[in-house]
């Protein structure tokens, strides 16, 4: 297929390097059915494939490959940013949005994200250290805890004090993906689970910055950038 579409990367350090991918094909009218959205971001490969099929109410359908998605933080907050919108549609519901200098930020509750585990380790060069599983090991098979399916997001203190943490996260739908370089999730489940801001450091150098709010919504915040179309 020959479609065009933007790629991003989300929550990039303050290098601007780094983030996770994400495309964005504009004209979501272009593949109208669930079919042709499946098999476009397969063949796209990036974690998330967002189809706009209204920019004025950002009426959004998320694709990862192999899966639709009711709702992916990295995919939202690129969309958010790209589109310069305040309030997406997705089948969650309405998810608000603001932009605050470098800065793009959405409201997300936590169990709208995809599942994942979360695994503590007691320093920062223990979650350094662990190994990739091999592509579509489900979960970390062998290498890490996590079921099936599971996304396996390990996670220790750099700074607990100051909310800093160090993660990385292996995901486990088994579509031959290996190490995930942002994952919206486990920084939502992780911030419900402490009840506190997070500044966190993920993979080769991504960024991600969360804020409890009320209600059980928590607020995920991140640097985006284009690298493509």
């Amino acid at each position: 297929m020959n479609t065009a579409h933007d790629v991003l990367a989300v929550f990039c350090g303050p290098d601007g390097r780094h983030g996770n991918r994400l495309g964005v094909v504009r004209e979501g009218r272009d593949h109208p059915d669930a079919g042709s959205r499946q098999a476009l971001a397969k063949e796209l490969g990036h974690p998330g494939t967002v189809f706009v099929d209204d920019p004025e109410r950002g009426v959004l359908d998320i694709h990862a490959p192999g899966a639709r998605l009711p709702f992916d933080a990295h995919p939202v907050l690129g969309a958010a940013w790209l589109l310069d919108l305040e309030v997406l549609d997705l089948p969650v519901g309405e998810v608000w949005a603001r932009h605050d200098g470098e800065f793009t930020w959405i409201e997300a509750r936590p169990e709208w994200a995809p599942p994942c585990a979360l695994v503590r380790y007691a320093s920062a060069a223990e979650v350094d250290a662990l190994d990739v599983p091999p592509p579509g090991a489900p979960g970390g098979a062998g290498v890490l805890p996590g079921g099936p399916g599971e996304t396996v997001y390990a996670w220790a203190w750099e700074e607990e004090a100051a909310g800093r943490v160090r993660a990385r996260a292996f995901p486990g739908r088994g579509e031959g993906a290996g190490e995930d370089g942002a994952t919206g999730a486990g920084a939502l489940r992780l911030t419900a689970l402490l009840g506190r801001a997070l500044n966190i450091v993920q993979g080769a150098g991504s960024q991600i910055l969360t804020a409890p709010g009320p209600d059980g919504v928590v607020e995920l915040g991140g640097r985006v950038r284009r690298i493509g179309a």
